[in-house]
């Protein structure tokens, strides 16, 4: 009886630690950018120019750099970790192959950023200023393009592995029956096997989401820090994780200061905003869900 009790006073007190530091990390953004919200209100986050000579905050180019380059990755690599979970889950039954698969797939997520950066920087960049200019566009080879692919491949592994052993989870006497009534392998993966799953492949998407969003290095290197929004997927632009990091030591002066952490704020926000929007779409959409 007593270890009940402490197993459960455990419990509770990660989870108030948990909610302390969550809580304890907005207010201390928002205390911290207090000044720029103050003095520039709403105007912080439509405005278009960033000029720290003249005092000029706007996080509108940031935003949207980070908000099309996540989901531009997360367009790109979802049907490919979805086919890697559903290949190693249901189609191959070699275990040797399926070993070196998923030994790749944990490679992918334990390469450092600064390596996908360089990688891209040296090898994709060029193929993309290739691509550009037989589009007779601006030859740049970093942009949200670029950036948006090297993000794809660092998330693949994020929501293969956690799509995998939901697929994995699944009761095999389900789709035992589905064969028994005379469904083709397809079908019953259309219509037992994903429907079924889908509330931990959506978990895994935004868990990759998440760290798409959060990425600083790799994009910093690729994407080409123009702090100008964007007028299509080629051109340079910036997120607001590379902005911080290219400019949080030139912060000399507290509103320059207050400004990025704001830019923190923002981040903090749009993550917690789009967490919370895909557990609505889960409990909402997803059949298994009560």
């Amino acid at each position: 009886m007593n270890g009940d009790k402490n197993f459960k006073l455990i419990i509770l007190a990660s989870a108030l630690v948990l909610l302390t530091i969550v809580f304890g990390t907005f207010i201390t953004l928002f205390v911290s950018s207090f000044e720029v919200i103050h003095q520039f209100g709403i105007g912080f986050i439509i405005g278009e120019s960033w000029n720290p000579v003249t005092q000029e905050f706007g996080a509108l180019p940031f935003l949207i750099g980070t908000l099309i380059t996540s989901f531009l990755a997360l367009a790109i690599s979802f049907p490919i970790a979805l086919s890697i979970a559903i290949f190693l889950g249901e189609l191959s039954k070699v275990k040797f192959f399926n070993s070196i698969i998923n030994g790749a797939v944990e490679l992918l997520a334990g390469i450092p950023s600064i390596i996908y950066g360089f990688w891209g920087l040296f090898v994709l960049a060029p193929v993309i200023r290739d691509i550009e200019m037989s589009l007779n566009i601006p030859p740049y080879g970093v942009g949200i393009l670029t950036a948006s692919i090297i993000l794809a491949i660092m998330i693949i592994p994020y929501a293969a592995s956690l799509s995998l052993e939901v697929i994995n989870m699944m009761p095999e006497n389900l789709k035992e029956a589905g064969y028994a009534l005379g469904t083709t392998r397809f079908e019953v993966i259309k219509s037992i096997i994903l429907p079924y799953s889908g509330s931990g492949i959506i978990a895994g998407i935004l868990l990759s989401l998440g760290r798409a969003l959060g990425e600083t290095m790799a994009v910093t290197m690729v994407i080409g820090n123009s702090n100008m929004i964007p007028s299509n997927i080629f051109s340079p632009g910036n997120t607001i994780a590379s902005l911080i990091a290219n400019e949080f030591t030139e912060a000399t002066e507290d509103l320059y200061l207050s400004s990025l952490i704001a830019m923190g704020l923002v981040l903090f926000i749009v993550t917690a905003v789009v967490n919370i929007f895909g557990k609505f779409v889960i409990r909402r959409f997803i059949p298994n869900i009560k």
